[in-house]
């Protein structure tokens, strides 16, 4: 057994579906992960934040809302917006080979990116990218006592192939918001799924694997769901997902 800052690390040959069983949750495969960039601050980014709450209704999609801060300059500082976010967005971008950071944007399952007001390319995009090891990992997440516990299944690849990072995002499910200044000044808005922090759960290396962390390292005021992901890549270098799952906390 592993110990990395609180979070505990068991691999092996134990199944994870002997696990999933033993703390009574169910495996959650999900065909995408929606990730929107957004800004208070962008007269064009409500039609998308309305998009995002409508997928968050659909259990086969993971929707997340990542508000950035480089529009803060522009009159309105946004309330939810975190550096982290900008930072991922332009990692996708060089990571994709191209200088494409706006928004409202959304990148599908780590891999392509459309305009996030778009419906029909965001649905166009989960269907272009659904195909070879893209969101096939099957990944559980249960909530047991003051403890959260992740499970990761085996890759079907050789797991010399598989090298990625398994992380967790507190969320809040929906946030209101009245916006004071800036393009939309004056308008009461509503994001969802909103990622209100990230913590690294562990590296993946294609095996089989579990953790346990403290409910205490992911909540906070306003959180009110979780969603763990298994991404290719790192933080720095994100690539296609390979799996995630989705839990409320109330």
């Amino acid at each position: 057994m592993k110990s990395f800052g609180g979070i505990s690390q068991w691999t092996g040959a134990l199944s994870v579906c002997a696990a999933i069983a033993a703390s009574g949750s169910a495996l959650a495969q999900p065909r995408a992960v929606v990730e929107l960039f957004t800004s208070q601050g962008c007269s064009s980014c409500p039609p998308a934040d309305k998009i995002i709450g409508d997928l968050a209704k659909d259990p086969s999609v993971i929707a997340l809302s990542m508000p950035i801060d480089y529009w803060d300059y522009l009159g309105w500082k946004d309330t939810l917006a975190d550096s982290r976010f900008s930072a991922r967005q332009k990692a996708y971008s060089q990571m994709r080979g191209d200088r494409d950071v706006y928004t409202p944007q959304v990148v599908v399952n780590g891999a392509t990116q459309v305009i996030g007001s778009d419906a029909d390319r965001i649905q166009g995009a989960i269907s272009e990218t659904k195909k070879g090891t893209v969101m096939t990992v099957p990944v559980s997440m249960s909530v047991s006592g003051k403890h959260v516990n992740v499970s990761v299944a085996a890759s079907n690849n050789a797991p010399d192939t598989a090298h990625g990072e398994v992380w967790i995002c507190s969320v809040s499910k929906a946030v209101p918001i009245t916006v004071g200044r800036g393009e939309n000044r004056g308008k009461q808005l509503t994001y969802y799924n909103v990622v209100r922090n990230w913590l690294k759960v562990g590296d993946w290396t294609g095996n089989a694997a579990n953790w346990t962390l403290p409910l205490e390292n992911i909540s906070r005021d306003g959180v009110d769901a979780a969603v763990v992901y298994v991404q290719d890549g790192t933080r720095d270098k994100p690539g296609a997902m390979r799996g995630a799952a989705y839990t409320s906390l109330q």
